[in-house]
Order: structure tokens, then C-alpha cells, then sequence
């Protein structure tokens, strides 16, 4: 039997000792306390936006040492999520009911995998589940109509009987020991490694030349050129571009070595530019933009330059983003992701749960559907 935890709210990550974070396990980028603390310093969140930092700290013993944290956001709306749920939004309305404020536990604008309850390594499992139970007795207290761990990789979680499982599908890479990128295209058939060649030399051949720089090299005024071809993207989309240029600075002093640009110049004018996060073992790609249209420009810049530095720095991942069929066929492979969530409502979450089992056969079948464009020859080598 588990023992009952005081759990403490936090409207601000200032108000948590950096170290006390990072011991919870909150060390890799997504969810470092650099990473999370620069968004509520420079106003990416708040109320205009719908992302409330409300986190949750988990206490035991006599002395009411933290020993587990959920980054957690009061959500107000459904942006910058990537988890799609906007026929639970309608589900509600039809029943009578708000679907909003809810609770959101995930980095914000990040649909990154990775673990949701951060927790010291003794934390045992049933300790787990009791904070788990008593989170979600804070959100019924706090009155919001559903609690959501978004890309989450801990099994309590997905395991737990009193939240709703939900599958996605992203496409990442995997290093098998590989020793180089052309031990990388050796795997390849023949055609695809030939048409991957040729995207290459279409960008050495506009002009282009590609370099690498760790965030800690990054100018502030470089930063201000990266922002724009970040903000360019979202508004040529219709997006909002959340993540301010003071966000990037910051980022850029605090945690510089996580974090790389890939940079696309001709001559000594910036064609355009990535921005990658760099974690424990895995590389997550996240922002992009241009100033014209080059042919392959996007797939050398977000693709081919990550794969490269993963192999170089022997990292065992590659997360370049959220969806984008087309990276299939450069090597990244489906991949199911996962969220749980609790629905106060249960008329509603039996019947979201039923819509989750169902979209998880759909999802099953799209993912195979995909691996017959896998670039990779067939054990027989043809």
C-alpha cells in the first residue's frame, strides 16, 4: 500500500530550484527546467495563448521533500498541442457541458515522446499510481473536464484503468549502428539511394552552403534572423508563431549546447535556417524557414543534417517533427505514439473511449499502409 503524497501547485517553475527539477528526471530538453521556464519568462504563454503553467510537485515524508513532478498547463483552448481533439471539444458542447479549461501535461508547442510524471528513481510504481489518482482529484477539485498526458512514454500511464489510451503516428529514425550516413544509404535500394543523392546535389548545386552551429555560437542578431524565418513560416501557413525571439535568446545563453541551427547560405546571405533541440539520446527537430523556394532545400536542412549529426554524435533517435508522410521515404519510420487521458464526464469518456479503440485500428492500418514506401531493400537484398 502506497502512502498518500502532498502535492503542491505551482503557477511558475521560478518558484521550483532549478536542481530539485533536474533531479526529478526533467534533464532532457523538452522538459528541462531551462527549456520550460524560458517559455513562462518571455512571454510565449499565458492567457492570450491558452497555456497556464499550473505544474504539480509531489511530496512525502515528514519533511515534505519533493520527490515527483507533471510540467502541467491549464489549457484554455486546443493550440499548439498536435493532438488532435477538437470532436471532443464538440462532444461536450452537445452535451451540455464546457470543454475548456483543461489540463494539459506536456511541454508546451513540443509533440515531443517522452516521460510525463518526472520522478526520482525509487519512486515505485504503486507510488506512482497513488499520484497519478490524486493529480487527477486536483482536477476535479480545479473543475476542468479532462486531464491530458500528450506524447507520453511512462507505463503507468498508459496502463492505468482510469484513463483513455489513445494511439498517433509520428516518423522518426532509429540508429541501428550505423557507421556513417553512406552506411545509412547502402540500406537503401538502389533508386531511392540514387533520387536522395540527386536532392543533395540539387542544394550544392543552387549555390548553397550548409553549416552547423551549436546555440551557444548563436548571435543575439542571428537569433533576430532565425525569428523571422521562423515567424515567415507560420504566417505563410495562417499560423501563430508563439515562441518569441526573446525565447530563442534566452534559450540560446541557458541551454547552448542542446540546441543546434542548421543554417542554408548563399554567399553571405541567409537562405534559411532549422532549429533543433539536442536531448540525452535523441535529436528533435522543431522550426524551420526560408526566404525563397530552392528545390530539396527543406529536406537537407531538416532532414539529411540531422541524420548526419545523430550519426557523428552516435545518437540513437531522430524526432524531426510532427507528421509528414514524405519523410518515409527518406528513412524515418512510422511510429505509434501515445497519450492518456481522463475525462470527468463518464458518459463521455466511455464513448471517447470507444472512438479511441476504433481510430486505433484506423491508425494501425494507415501506419502498414506507409511501410511499403520505406526506402530500405528487403532482407534479400533486392
Amino acid at each position: 500500500m502506497s502512502a498518500e503524497f502532498s502535492v503542491h501547485v505551482h503557477s511558475g517553475l521560478a518558484d521550483v530550484p532549478r536542481e530539485r527539477w533536474s533531479a526529478f528526471g526533467g534533464s532532457d530538453t523538452p522538459t528541462s527546467y531551462e527549456f520550460l521556464t524560458a517559455l513562462e519568462q518571455t512571454g510565449c504563454l499565458g492567457q492570450p495563448v491558452g497555456w497556464l503553467p499550473m505544474h504539480l510537485l509531489f511530496a512525502a515524508g515528514v519533511e515534505d521533500e519533493p520527490c515527483a513532478a507533471m510540467p502541467a498547463y491549464i489549457k484554455t483552448n486546443s493550440f499548439g498541442e498536435f493532438v488532435f481533439d477538437w470532436a471532443w471539444a464538440e462532444a461536450h458542447e452537445r452535451a451540455g457541458l464546457s470543454y475548456f479549461p483543461k489540463w494539459v501535461i506536456a511541454p508546451p508547442f513540443t509533440p515531443v515522446t517522452g516521460r510525463r510524471l518526472l520522478g526520482l528513481a525509487d519512486t515505485s510504481r504503486a507510488s506512482q499510481e497513488t499520484m497519478i489518482e490524486q493529480a487527477i482529484r486536483i482536477g476535479e477539485k480545479a473543475g476542468v473536464s479532462s486531464m491530458h498526458w500528450l506524447f507520453c512514454t511512462d507505463p503507468v500511464l498508459l496502463e492505468a484503468p482510469m484513463l483513455v489510451r489513445r494511439m498517433g503516428c509520428q516518423f522518426h529514425w532509429r540508429n541501428t549502428g550505423y557507421r556513417d550516413f553512406q552506411d545509412f544509404l547502402d540500406r537503401f535500394t538502389a533508386k531511392r539511394r540514387k533520387e536522395l543523392k540527386r536532392e543533395r546535389r540539387m542544394v550544392a548545386d543552387a549555390g548553397i552552403e550548409i553549416r552547423r552551429v551549436p546555440g551557444s555560437e548563436v548571435s543575439d542578431e542571428l537569433w533576430g534572423s532565425f525569428h523571422d524565418l521562423y515567424k515567415r513560416t507560420f504566417d505563410r501557413h495562417g499560423n501563430y508563431p508563439a515562441l518569441s525571439v526573446r525565447f530563442f535568446r534566452q534559450i540560446g545563453r541557458t541551454m547552448g549546447e542542446n540546441i543546434m541551427l542548421v543554417l542554408a547560405s548563399r554567399k553571405t546571405e541567409l537562405v534559411a535556417a532549422g532549429f533543433f533541440l539536442v536531448g540525452e539520446d535523441t535529436l528533435y527537430g522543431r522550426y524551420w524557414g526560408a526566404t525563397e523556394e530552392v528545390p530539396a532545400l527543406h529536406f537537407e536542412v531538416c532532414y539529411y543534417q540531422g541524420l548526419e549529426y545523430c550519426l557523428e554524435r552516435g545518437l540513437a533517435t531522430f524526432q524531426p517533427g510532427a507528421q509528414g508522410e514524405h519523410k518515409v521515404s527518406r528513412g524515418f519510420e512510422p511510429t505509434p505514439t501515445w497519450s492518456a487521458h481522463w475525462i470527468a464526464d463518464p458518459r463521455l469518456r466511455a464513448a471517447i473511449a470507444q472512438h479511441t479503440e476504433a481510430e486505433r485500428g484506423h491508425m494501425e492500418s494507415y501506419m502498414r499502409s506507409l511501410e511499403i514506401h520505406l526506402p530500405f531493400k528487403s532482407p534479400s537484398g533486392c
